[in-house]
């Protein structure tokens, strides 16, 4: 099979989601890791991470489709009582927070089931709540059952780091302090620092320099404001600083990226998809 990698990258900020791709693929990289996933294959993200993604194997013609579920601690939680017990680890054996696997059949049929909802209105509110639960048991008697548990577990190093990813993304523009994230997750500062790059491969300060650039990009595709004006908006007091920043992640300039993007270089749909 030929590979087709679009050509500019699609920067996104995904929360805990599983995506069973149908056509197409997607080549990620978090950090120093690179994942790819294709047809037939699910991806299982555990956390909030700020990922780079290309698109594979797609075209105008064939754009890459995929199935995403949003991975909810509310929905896991009550399924936690009747799952089968995780595997014991050490304290600094953490599952991944970001994989790949072959969907088995099992999991395609409940996926495949959900989507034919979309059709059958009527029968949506009452039989969508069953088949999201098949599908997270499906996923949490498999081999991604660690991550799945950390997700719905309360007291674990996921969940409390996700209490200080929440609020940076929440308060992205406001200046952190590392002693006052690690007070909301109820960590030390170093046991902070240490489980949130091990959960987003980013140091607290990098996560926030990519929400803000993020959202930067989208303000400037949006024609929301000048440049410097957005730089303010999200967080720089330095326009050279934010010209700077943002074009060692996009590629471009502000304004020349943001021209780019809104006269179409990204493939249609690109964005749906971590």
């Amino acid at each position: 099979m030929s590979r087709v990698e679009t050509s500019v990258p699609d920067y996104s900020l995904t929360d805990p989601l599983l995506v069973v791709m149908v056509q197409g693929g997607k080549r990620l990289l978090v950090g120093d890791q690179v994942l790819e996933y294709r047809a037939g294959q699910c991806l299982v993200v555990s956390a909030s991470l700020p990922v780079t993604g290309h698109f594979l194997d797609a075209s105008p013609r064939t754009p890459a489709l995929g199935v995403g579920l949003e991975l909810r601690r509310t929905a896991i939680a009550p399924l936690l009582l009747e799952a089968p017990p995780g595997r014991r680890s050490r304290a600094t054996d953490r599952p991944p927070t970001m994989t790949t696997r072959d969907a088995d059949d099992d999991l395609l049929d409940a996926v495949a089931r959900l989507v034919r909802l979309v059709d059958r209105p009527a029968d949506a509110p009452v039989l969508a709540p069953l088949i999201e639960r098949e599908i997270l048991w499906r996923l949490l008697t498999s081999s991604h059952g660690d991550m799945i548990r950390q997700i719905g577990l309360a007291d674990s190093s996921l969940s409390h780091v996700s209490r200080a990813i929440q609020w940076m993304r929440d308060n992205y523009a406001e200046p952190i302090r590392i002693s006052d994230l690690a007070r909301l997750a109820g960590m030390s500062p170093s046991a902070f620092h240490r489980h949130f790059r091990g959960i987003t491969a980013l140091s607290p300060i990098q996560f926030q320099k990519r929400i803000r650039l993020q959202e930067a990009r989208s303000l400037l595709m949006a024609g929301a404001g000048d440049v410097a004006g957005i730089g303010h908006l999200v967080g720089y007091d330095s326009p050279t600083q934010f010209n700077r920043e943002y074009r060692r992640l996009f590629g471009a300039p502000p304004g020349r990226d943001a021209a780019r993007l809104r006269a179409g270089a990204d493939l249609a749909g690109e964005r749906y998809l971590p």
